[in-house]
């Protein structure tokens, strides 16, 4: 994602620009991954985006919630929700729903393409 590079916004304009956006691209959860944080991390660093919720290490739970943000080289504004969920019933595998919006339908895909490609795992060293 050479052409996307992070940036920061208030919660208030994220939420009119993800009111404003028509394009959507929603992306199903499915990775090996099994960690919440350890997932979030991966995608935030696979799509060069910023994570503007805060996260805290010691919190524990089986749901997280976060919203980031790129901007293209083009000026384009790039918003992602993540929301997945640790399943109790399935070995504690992760569950839930990426959601792309952009004002553009080229970001959108092209974005929901790469998060479908490197959502699977995290790529182990060698």
């Amino acid at each position: 994602m050479d052409y996307i590079r992070p940036a920061t916004c208030t919660n208030e304009v994220f939420r009119s620009m993800w009111a404003e956006f028509e394009w959507e691209n929603k992306v199903a959860i499915t990775t090996t991954i099994t960690g919440l944080k350890e997932f979030l991390d991966h995608i935030v660093k696979s799509t060069n985006m910023k994570c503007l919720t805060p996260y805290d290490d010691s919190q524990k739970g089986t749901f997280l919630a976060a919203n980031l943000y790129a901007r293209s080289v083009f000026g384009e504004d790039a918003l992602v929700n993540v929301s997945v969920e640790k399943k109790e019933d399935n070995a504690g595998e992760l569950a839930g729903y990426i959601r792309i919006r952009s004002k553009t339908q080229g970001i959108a895909l092209s974005l929901g393409d790469r998060i479908t490609t490197v959502q699977r795992g995290v790529p182990q060293d060698k």
